[in-house]
């Protein structure tokens, strides 16, 4: 890259930061109001991460489980499958949280009429963070099902037969040779759910978890003064965006130099 785009590359950002900051002039943005708030809603990034990042290690199982069920041959595991993500992907992520925190309690006091034992029905009244956490589980765990799926199947089939060849039963195969060489194609497109999912978590402000979002929204309809913290809150989301997207672009120049030894 030339230094001459480099600083045709930074005048465009001077110029997008400079209309920015007239624009926020213009719309007299109370700068002092934002400082105030912003170590408020910073304490609910601890809250956002949490939520981001037990949500796709349980992602990541259901994915696993999934991918292995969608390209078994038997029908009960391939069908059931199927159906979890049809039905996951064909609905909105906004009604699958409701479903969540809404919706099992309701089952819950349903199998309490039914003579179920209190202890059950107790099982069904969730929380709001457990209750976000398992609606942002099941969502992902549906769309990376197929990418777990794809990056099973785009090892060659030669090695499977290789190592069935050599004495391997199926299941050793496929922890010892395809799985191993499948994550690895498979973490990009993981990096890149994770970094959707972190954005996503601010649906479980709906239910009053005190993450960022959350903090923005009701501090802001408090002084009506929405814009500027909404605005606080969106630089906080594309912080930790940005380190992510670096983390995750290490990530992957390091498996490409496995990939290339």
């Amino acid at each position: 890259m030339n230094r001459g785009y480099v600083l045709k590359l930074a005048l465009v950002w001077v110029a997008i930061f400079v209309v920015l900051a007239i624009t926020f002039r213009l719309l007299e943005f109370d700068l002092p109001f934002m400082l105030n708030w912003t170590g408020f809603l910073f304490k609910g990034i601890g809250y956002t991460i949490l939520v981001s990042a037990i949500s796709i290690l349980f992602s990541v199982l259901l994915a696993l489980i999934g991918a292995l069920a969608r390209l078994s041959k038997n029908p009960i595991a391939n069908g059931l499958s199927t159906f979890y993500v049809s039905f996951i992907r064909g609905t909105p992520q906004l009604v699958q949280v409701y479903m969540i925190y809404l919706g099992l309690p309701q089952v819950g006091q349903s199998l309490e009429a039914l003579g179920a034992p209190g202890w059950l029905a107790d099982l069904f009244v969730l929380p709001a963070i457990p209750s976000g956490i398992l609606a942002l589980s099941i969502n992902y765990g549906a769309y990376m099902t197929e990418t777990f799926r794809a990056g099973i199947q785009s090892i060659h089939e030669g090695q499977r037969e290789a190592a069935l060849s050599l004495g391997m039963t199926q299941g050793q195969c496929m922890r010892r040779i395809i799985l191993p060489q499948a994550l690895r194609i498979v973490i990009p497109p993981v990096g890149n759910d994770f970094i959707a999912m972190l954005k996503d978590s601010s649906l479980v402000s709906l239910m009053g978890v005190m993450e960022l979002t959350w903090r923005a929204t009701k501090v802001g309809r408090r002084y009506f003064r929405s814009l500027e913290l909404l605005s606080v809150a969106a630089i906080f989301y594309w912080i930790m965006t940005i380190i992510l997207q670096t983390v995750q672009g290490r990530v992957e120049e390091r498996l490409g130099r496995g990939r290339k030894r």
